[in-house]
């Protein structure tokens, strides 16, 4: 087999190979022979068949599959025997395949990229630190409480934070528009769903009273056709109701799974959540600017393949997540690109900080973590053993400790600033990274 390698960019290899006649013979020969001893022909025996009767009808047949197979087999050997280490399937061009000439096709394709991670030193990260104080747990049961609010009709005039039923119609000059209109409708004044004015417009309206809004669709409104259009809404007020917060009762308890425990023990389980909420956070701050920082330092040409693929990953994460029935390849690309390519790139950085820093999964951390989540679930010991019982989940478990161990690899150079900030402060997400 004669080989020869031309480098085209700096990640695209144009590969010219070529393959002995015999080597193609001896395969096409070896489907033929299958194919004798089952064949079934008229005025034949079953492995009777004269060989070239089966040469006549399946020969062609035979050699297709068997270029095919030779070409990607020659392929493989061919990328081993010089030491390329494809990014994709490579596009490939037939030159010479004629019956009785040697095989002689162009695969091209890209290469992975070939570098060094360096840079740790000048990697910035503030990493914080912070309690859970009464207050913020205190804020915690409001919070909860409000989760769970219901609503008791009044005969007063509706206020902010109380619910209206409400039907009303929406007229754009004079005429009805689509969507503009319903009946029955259940509204939180100050919830801010409808468009500006809409929910003060209901204030100190009480039930069975009728109103007319005059009121102007914003710039930036999500239906196009309906953008700075003036409207007039006839809105009917059928009832008003006040909220009404659950008290911190057995029943309230229950619904979170804790039982005879009273006020302190469920104020414990709360905590004991806000804590694990409090180290998730800060740990994700820190990987977050972590691998910002390696990006930053470690500019990496990305192979398109490797994109593309991603593209379509994001895609089909998109199409799963927001239902419809639009297929993934119907989104644009241009949507994903940006996302893509810097998932990309963070995961050949990652991958090479693990290859050159020798990184395998602590186990020990690894059961940490499992036993973290599970503490989460009111048997955590049954969740612990489905995790173990479970290659793939373990698997994620494990990819995720050993991002943790690249991140401590890190800032054992990095330049950390710690700061003390409050609960409420830590685990407030961050603004999102610019993509790459």
């Amino acid at each position: 087999m004669q080989v020869s390698v031309e480098n085209t960019s700096a990640l695209e290899r144009r590969m010219t190979i070529g393959v002995p006649a015999e080597r193609i013979e001896a395969e096409v020969n070896k489907r033929l022979q299958q194919t004798a001893r089952n064949a079934k022909i008229p005025g034949f025996r079953p492995g009777k068949v004269p060989m070239s009767v089966i040469r006549q009808r399946y020969e062609a047949d035979a050699r297709q599959e068997a270029l095919g197979n030779v070409i990607q087999a020659s392929f493989y050997e061919a990328v081993v025997e010089h030491k390329l280490n494809p990014a994709g399937a490579p596009a490939v061009e037939p030159k010479v395949v004629e019956k009785g000439k040697d095989l002689e096709y162009i695969a091209t394709f890209e290469v992975f990229p070939e570098f060094e991670v360096a840079g740790f030193e000048s990697i910035a990260v503030e990493r914080l630190s912070a309690e859970v104080a009464d207050s913020d747990l205190d804020n915690m049961l409001d919070i909860l409480r409000k989760q769970n609010v219901r609503y008791e009709s009044v005969e007063r005039a509706a206020q902010n934070e109380d619910q209206v039923t409400i039907d009303f119609v929406g007229k754009i000059d004079g005429e009805a528009f689509s969507g503009g209109s319903a009946t029955g409708t259940q509204l939180v004044l100050g919830s801010n769903r409808m468009i500006p004015g809409f929910e003060d417009g209901l204030v100190g309206a009480k039930a069975g009273e009728e109103r007319v809004l005059q009121l102007t669709f914003p710039e930036d409104y999500q239906n196009l056709d309906l953008a700075k259009k003036a409207a007039e809404f006839t809105v009917t007020v059928t009832a008003v109701a006040e909220p009404k917060l659950p008290e911190l009762n057995e029943a309230f308890f229950a619904q979170f799974g804790i039982k005879e425990t009273g006020l302190e023990g469920f104020r414990t389980e709360v905590r004991k959540n806000m804590d694990r909420e409090l180290r998730q956070a800060i740990k994700t701050k820190i990987k977050n600017q972590v691998m910002d920082g390696l990006v930053a330092s470690n500019p990496v040409e990305v192979p398109k393949a490797l994109i593309d693929n991603e593209v379509d990953r994001l895609r089909e994460q998109a199409v799963q997540q927001f239902g419809g029935n639009i297929k993934p390849d119907q989104l644009p690309a241009e949507l994903f690109s940006e996302q893509a390519k810097r998932r990309v790139v963070l995961g050949l950085i990652v991958a090479e900080v693990v290859k050159q820093h020798d990184l395998k999964p602590d186990e020990a951390r690894v059961r940490s973590m499992i036993q973290e989540m599970a503490s989460a679930y009111q048997e955590p010991e049954q969740v612990v053993s489905w995790y173990y019982k479970n290659d793939q989940q373990l698997n994620e478990v494990r990819s995720v400790v050993l991002e943790e161990q690249v991140v401590d690899t890190v800032l054992q150079k990095a330049s950390v600033t710690d700061k003390a900030v409050s609960y409420e402060e830590a685990v407030k997400p961050a603004e999102a990274a610019p993509a790459e």
